[in-house]
């Protein structure tokens, strides 16, 4: 009876301990939810500062470098301060080449008055007409005219808002017209670099009069390129703050990277003369935007890979032998010329040419 007595009196007091821990047992279950709930909503919390912290990074990074593209360039004290074709003994005017914009480009017409040819020169971006006066004069002593001009808002034409080849391409109209007017039965042969490049292949495709291009170290599109040099500088995927920068830019200079393909228009330059040259060293402009453009390009065509070359290198790995194989293109695009025999261009005696991977 006294062991049966003492089991319910335990079992009593166990109940009455169970009740009275209950409450505490639930505040602590009740804590550790709102613990739990409180660590959920710090995460929501962070990744939620995170995302808006990108957001506004990948706009800051946009409106960067649409502004950084198409910003006026401040004109500078030595500026007006360069080589003309005087130093380099070419007979020359001094041009104004007006645009159905409105404005006035200043050139340079390296003259032979005996030749039917012409060779338009197209720098690139942010460049100057003086940039082009070693392949210029050599294409003059070889017996052709030469047109070298600056675009609206680069070179001598500083301080105005720039893009890359789209304003451009309409400057690039406006010297072939030019040209045709001075020569309106001549042959017209257009060279360009690295944007020039490009602007020389979308230009020659709407333009017919024009017989043979040579495009040294092209881009294949716009936002490849743009791209390709955020990438390198922040050393993180370019394509996405393309996209962003797209946008800014439009707003900015009204146009997009969609509106500047050469790729699209290098199949029209067919049937007349192609060549294009780049170095497998350019970190500027990858040698691949040369091999997309060579394969959407149709014959006749060429493509000189230059070995070592840095961003438009070509020329400075020989000189003169860059200016033989200009000069025969030419040539035999645009029909042999009246003018003297090429002087100071032939390969230097003993010299051996660069190595060079031509194909086509």
């Amino acid at each position: 009876m006294a062991q049966t007595a003492a089991r319910a009196l335990s079992a009593q007091t166990r109940r009455i301990d169970q009740a009275a821990q209950a409450p505490q047992i639930e505040q602590r279950e009740t804590h550790a939810v709102r613990r739990g709930q409180g660590l959920l909503g710090g995460a929501a919390l962070v990744a939620g500062v995170t995302a808006a912290g990108m957001a506004t990074l990948s706009l800051g990074v946009g409106y960067y470098v649409a502004h950084k593209l198409t910003a006026p360039q401040p004109i500078g004290p030595m500026d007006n301060f360069t080589m003309s074709p005087f130093e380099m003994g070419a007979t020359y005017e001094e041009v104004a080449i007006p645009t159905s914009h409105g404005q006035t480009l200043e050139g340079w017409w390296l003259t032979r008055p005996e030749s039917d040819r012409v060779i338009i020169g197209c720098v690139g971006y942010r460049g100057s007409k003086w940039e082009l006066l070693g392949i210029g004069s050599a294409l003059w002593r070889a017996g052709f005219n030469v047109l070298l001009f600056d675009y609206h808002g680069h070179g001598a034409g500083r301080g105005a808002p720039v893009t890359l080849g789209y304003r451009e391409l309409h400057d690039f109209f406006a010297a072939y017209d030019y040209a045709r007017g001075r020569l309106p039965d001549g042959h017209i042969g257009v060279i360009g670099f690295s944007m020039g490049a490009a602007i020389a292949i979308m230009g020659a495709a709407q333009r017919p009069g024009v017989e043979a291009v040579i495009a040294d170290s092209p881009f294949a599109t716009h936002a490849d390129v743009l791209s390709h040099a955020i990438s390198r500088t922040l050393h993180a995927p370019g394509a996405p703050f393309t996209r962003i920068a797209d946008h800014f830019i439009y707003r900015r200079v009204g146009y997009r990277s969609a509106d500047v393909q050469p790729i699209r228009a290098i199949g029209q330059i067919a049937p007349r003369s192609l060549l294009i040259i780049h170095g497998t060293a350019d970190q500027t402009i990858p040698v691949s935007h040369a091999y997309q453009l060579f394969a959407a390009a149709r014959e006749p065509k060429e493509l000189w890979i230059a070995e070592g070359a840095e961003h438009c290198g070509a020329y400075f790995l020989n000189r003169p032998y860059y200016c033989e194989r200009a000069v025969g293109f030419f040539d035999r695009a645009l029909g042999a010329g009246v003018g003297p025999v090429m002087e100071g261009v032939a390969l230097v005696a003993g010299e051996a040419a660069p190595s060079l991977e031509c194909a086509g």
